[in-house]
């Protein structure tokens, strides 16, 4: 069902008022309604580079500034311009949608009123809205809104004289990302996946640039290249690891579910992570998609039945599926191994395995049991692995360690894998003698790409069934390789469905803080949902992160090399090569790039820096995220020297010659900036388009300049004229990154802590879901023994436990 009757596609992001027709932003009609591209660039360019930036800059005037009078001399040019490109057309219906934006900030303001008698300007709906939000009080319920953002620059636009054939010409190469991403028979199909996180925790740093951020910057940096790229993710939700976390926190599985995906989607959204799609495992097309392959691999003779020994507590009456239990690994000896893997050394175990093992809910020594269950015969599909591997491996780009870890699984020769489990929350087994059971999460997360891209798409078959035309990108850490090398694999091999299968596996290594692990529980590094609390721009942890990213081996996140990176690297050189090209321009030569006279030395720049961009492309297109952000501040580094040899500062005040010298250097640096703003986008997004912004760079850099080999033209041509131009980092102190180190160092001050509260909370919360006595008795006394350490930590003596009996 179509949201929007005369839309094309399905799905539009609507205001649907009780009568009256459809509301929706301009931007959101330009990924979606099928215009020319002449009137869609028009309309996506004009509302964000003019409209929106000219009425935020009246309503200062007019609000901030008390300056009423004069609001219609800054919006009489983007309305011309407006009239003036739209009449040209049969457009009615358009440009009443950029009105919609306008209207009551402009009928407030007393402007130009006979512009407006669009028929958006008339909707009762609009109004209500406006008054709702302004609350009667008209613009002045805005002022203090207003007054805590940067005074809006001005910015002047130029009148509309090319025609829709002109822009259409110049415009071919800009890349606009759809709605929804099909395959092309014409193009190179990137489809890109991250490690689906885990639903019951909080995603720390080496979580997001292990999967997340690494696959973000290779998708960006896919679309600059003008590949067809599908970017999916999404929160694995299923499993023992949820059960956990819902009996710990007092709610159902559902519920955690629910919370988690919130949080992790408002992580990735403040880490400015561009998913195509973020979705998540429990849906129905994930049991749809899973039941089919199974169903498949059982008619193919592909599965095993078998009975299992495993753990069973007698206290709880549950059998313990792998998170359920913990105990001593029987390879390294780590005391904290779960029943399924030790993080540690990274070997995969058996619950069983584990010695001296405790059941996680009530530490009591769990029993042997026995178990029917069904299996992977991965043995009987070693070959077709192997013949696979062999291929993929040679011809893709696999991380060393991606190749090392899979070897060593085909090396001790392939055992046949458990995929069902004792547990309510999952998949369920369709096969009558286990309906009791569901899929165990290894094999059934994976497939939840899959899932997750039919739940975006419809179509989803076309990227996940179709190999020759499309190049599978896997990002993850390395912990979760032999899953997505083998297990995964043997899954789709032995469905026998044409499914694609990963081209590329791009494994990073471990990132520590500040040389010990991340750990939520004793306050130790930075998560998630704390980066953004520093006061730290986003862009500046994306730099650092990928700066450190574990490409090779383990590396580790540290405060001082923070400051030093923000500090040497981004604020000394690169931000301030950028801000004195720029400035050279608005300060020497009124804001119009001069002409270049290129003399050999300004030639051999100009090579030095194509060759930079050059190893910059190789690298990325290899996946050397970390590798390749080193040639971006290569060039600011040869920009800083040339611009320091040839000083235009003291040229500029010299004679004609001296001044033509200074104009080239001045032109040939803020070109080089220009480029840089493109090759930063992977990386620092917001910073990339805060440069285009300074520089008034054209739309078409984006879109051209790292195709092929790349293209590193002449783009601010002389008479070209720049914004305004201003710092682009701050200077991190060393009192704030001293505070910041200690604020997550572990050693943080718990004022006020209510044990007592937080106890009788959960014990509450246990008792309204009707749980065990054993289990509530198990709680009690964790706790108790907790607040008994909080007060021996104080230095203070505990207080005796009360004795039971009748009151007297």
């Amino acid at each position: 069902e179509r949201v929007v009757p005369f839309i094309s596609r399905p799905v539009l992001p609507a205001l649907l008022p009780p009568t009256g027709p459809h509301l929706f932003s301009s931007n959101a009609i330009c990924r979606c309604v099928d215009l020319t591209l002449y009137l869609l660039l028009l309309l996506y360019s004009l509302n964000a580079t003019a409209m929106l930036p000219m009425l935020l800059q009246a309503l200062h005037m007019a609000v901030v500034l008390e300056k009423g009078s004069e609001v219609s001399k800054v919006l009489q040019g983007p309305l011309n311009y407006l009239d003036q490109s739209l009449s040209k057309q049969n457009t009615a219906y358009l440009t009443g949608v950029q009105h919609q934006h306008l209207y009551y900030s402009v009928k407030s303001l007393g402007s130009s009123l006979w512009m407006l008698s669009s028929r958006g300007a008339k909707l009762q709906s609009i109004q209500s809205a406006a008054q709702k939000v302004l609350q009667g009080k008209g613009l002045q319920g805005m002022k203090t809104f207003l007054q805590r953002q940067p005074n809006p620059q001005s910015k002047e636009i130029q009148t509309c004289t090319s025609s829709p054939a002109e822009v259409l010409d110049r415009s071919r190469n800009i890349s606009f990302k759809a709605l929804v991403d099909l395959p092309q028979e014409d193009k190179k199909n990137i489809l890109v996946t991250s490690a689906l996180p885990y639903v019951n925790n909080v995603p720390h740093l080496g979580n997001i640039i292990g999967c997340v951020l690494s696959a973000d910057v290779f998708s960006r940096y896919s679309r600059l290249r003008g590949w067809n790229v599908l970017f999916v993710c999404g929160t694995d939700e299923y499993g023992t690891a949820t059960e956990n976390k819902a009996i710990e926190e007092g709610l159902t599985p559902q519920e955690i579910c629910d919370k988690y995906h919130a949080i992790h989607s408002a992580i990735y959204k403040w880490f400015q992570i561009d998913f195509d799609f973020f979705g998540r495992t429990t849906t129905e097309k994930q049991t749809v998609i899973a039941q089919d392959i199974f169903w498949r691999l059982h008619k193919n003779n592909f599965l095993l039945e078998d009975t299992v020994e495993q753990l069973r507590c007698e206290n709880c009456q549950r059998f313990l599926a792998d998170r359920f239990v913990e105990g001593i690994c029987p390879h390294c000896a780590y005391p904290e191994a779960r029943g399924d893997q030790c993080d540690k050394c990274g070997r995969l175990i058996n619950a069983v395995e584990l010695k001296e093992p405790q059941c996680k809910i009530c530490r009591k020594t769990p029993i042997i049991c026995s178990s029917k269950h069904l299996f992977l015969d991965l043995p009987k599909l070693e070959i077709q692995l192997e013949q696979w591997l062999d291929k993929s491996t040679s011809t893709g780009d696999w991380t060393a360690n991606a190749k090392q870890i899979t070897r060593s699984w085909l090396r001790d020769g392939l055992k046949p894998r458990c995929i069902t489990r004792d547990l309510k929350w999952g998949t369920p087994v369709p096969h009558p003698d286990f309906k009791e059971k569901v899929f165990y999460v290894w094999f059934d997360a994976p497939i939840g790409y899959l899932s997750i891209t039919a739940n975006y798409t419809d179509k989803w078959e076309k990227w996940w069934k179709n190999p020759p035309q499309v190049e599978l990108y896997n990002f993850m850490a390395k912990d979760n390789v032999p899953f997505h090398s083998v297990v995964f694999p043997c899954s789709l091999l032995g469905a026998q469905d044409n499914y694609t299968l990963v081209n590329h596996l791009v494994a990073t290594e471990y990132l520590n803080y500040e040389d010990t692990k991340f750990s939520k529980s004793r306050g130790v590094g930075v998560f998630g949902d704390m980066a953004k609390e520093t006061d730290i721009p986003c862009d500046v942890w994306r730099f650092y992160l990928l700066y450190v990213r574990p490409e090779g081996q383990d590396s580790s996140f540290s405060w001082a090399d923070l400051a030093t990176k923000n500090n040497s690297e981004l604020l000394n050189n690169l931000g301030n090569f950028i801000n004195r090209a720029g400035m050279f321009v608005t300060k020497f030569f009124e804001g119009c790039v001069p002409a270049m006279v290129l003399q050999q030395e300004d030639k051999k720049l100009l090579a030095l820096v194509a060759w930079e961009l050059q190893q910059y492309i190789q690298l990325m297109d290899k996946v050397k995220i970390r590798d390749s952000l080193k040639h971006i501040l290569n060039i600011s580094r040869h920009g800083n020297q040339y611009i320091q040899v040839n000083e235009p500062w003291k040229n500029i005040k010299a004679g004609d010659a001296e001044r033509q010298r200074a104009g080239t250097v001045t032109g040939v640096s803020v070109n080089i900036a220009c480029l840089l703003s493109v090759m930063l986008y992977p990386y620092m997004p917001t910073t990339s388009q805060t440069i285009r912004d300074q520089l008034n760079c054209p739309q078409s850099v984006i879109g051209t300049m790292l195709r092929g080999n790349g293209n590193f033209v002449c783009a601010l041509g002389a008479g070209h004229r720049v914004g305004a131009v201003s710092p682009l980092f701050q200077k991190l102190e060393g009192d704030q990154i001293e505070a910041l180190k200690k604020r997550f160092s572990g050693q943080q001050v718990f004022d006020n802590y209510d044990i007592q509260g937080f106890m009788q909370q959960k014990v509450r919360n246990l008792k309204a879901q009707k749980a065990e006595k054993a289990l509530i008795t198990a709680e009690v006394t964790l706790l108790l023994d907790l607040k008994k350490q909080l007060v021996l930590a104080e230095g203070k003596t505990p207080e005796p436990a009360p004795q039971k009996g009748k009151k007297k």
